[in-house]
């Protein structure tokens, strides 16, 4: 009985009864615990319900770094028809790690990138996520540092104290040549949880966790530009999340909504807001429902032949 309802749903879509005419479906990667069991994927067809894949298994165990962990894991297709991923491969790292797949089931060796080597006093490299420019046909890889003594400091409470993170970037074209890693956002704020989202008019949003702790912000907010060549400006908006601690902000257009999933990771739950002009936000977390254990991760759009060779490979 428990194999025929794990398969129905997924058997109806095959069928076109649920999805007549739709092309692509939502992904969304994520970990679970500590990350040391690796990925994790989950589909949906609406952008509110999502699923597990492969029945909640993982789909790639972490290989690298000192804790041979897999958190905050960053997908993203590229134009060479590959899905590029990046993730934190431990707490105290200065490499964050890299593996790609044409079908998010096999996947290739894994390798650390040293993106902070060169700055021997850098704490760590945390929440990597991965954005292709179409414009600069490059992309993007974004983490956030602590370097002591670097920037602005800010008060911090006692559990969090000498971290003042900063967001730092490096560019690429073919994940084996790196451009040298350069300071990408430096407001006045401690800042993590970067995530950039490209706008039909071309405007690109960066969505990230005001990470101030004390007073804690621990919010959502965004900024605006015209072109990642010359970065955001400092100047960031009013949180768009609500009274409640959130980070990993995750945007997804789902038709005519700009969708922003974060985690709610004090509450153990998963949360979303919504945008039709990207100035306007509706909370719509009481509506979304992902799979229990969803920590950190990023949402994007996938030819739906992807998720029904997954669902083939898992049966």
């Amino acid at each position: 009985m428990m194999m025929k309802k794990l398969f129905l749903f997924p058997l109806l879509l095959l069928l076109g009864f649920c999805v007549k005419g739709q092309s692509s479906v939502y992904l969304f990667s994520y970990f679970v615990d500590n990350g040391a069991d690796g990925l994790h994927l989950a589909y949906s067809l609406d952008g509110l319900k999502w699923e597990p894949l492969h029945h909640g298994k993982s789909f790639l165990k972490p290989m690298i770094g000192k804790d041979k962990l897999m958190r905050d894991p960053s997908i993203c297709l590229g134009p060479d028809g590959n899905f590029h991923l990046v993730w934190t491969t431990g707490w105290w790292d200065k490499s964050i790690g890299y593996s790609s797949s044409k079908d998010l089931m096999q996947w290739t060796a894994q390798k650390a990138i040293p993106v902070m080597e060169e700055e021997s006093e850098t704490k760590n490299a945390w929440a990597p996520e991965v954005f292709y420019d179409k414009a600069e046909q490059q992309y993007h890889i974004m983490w956030a540092s602590t370097i002591p003594g670097r920037h602005l400091e800010v008060n911090t409470s006692a559990s969090e104290k000498g971290l003042n993170h900063r967001m730092y970037s490096v560019t690429t074209r073919d994940f084996t040549v790196f451009s040298k890693t350069s300071l990408f956002f430096n407001p006045d704020f401690r800042v993590i949880d970067a995530a950039i989202f490209q706008k039909h008019n071309n405007e690109y949003m960066m969505f990230l966790k005001n990470e101030n702790s004390n007073p804690p912000e621990k919010n959502i907010r965004f900024t605006v530009s015209k072109s990642l060549k010359n970065g955001f400006p400092t100047e960031v908006s009013k949180p768009i999340t609500g009274n409640y601690w959130a980070e990993g902000p995750a945007p997804l257009l789902v038709g005519e909504y700009i969708y922003v999933y974060f985690d709610k990771y004090r509450d153990h739950q998963y949360g979303a807001v919504r945008s039709k002009d990207g100035v306007d936000w509706e909370d719509v977390s009481d509506q979304v429902s992902f799979p229990k254990g969803t920590r950190h991760g990023t949402a994007f759009k996938v030819d739906r032949a992807i998720l029904e060779n997954i669902w083939r490979a898992s049966e």
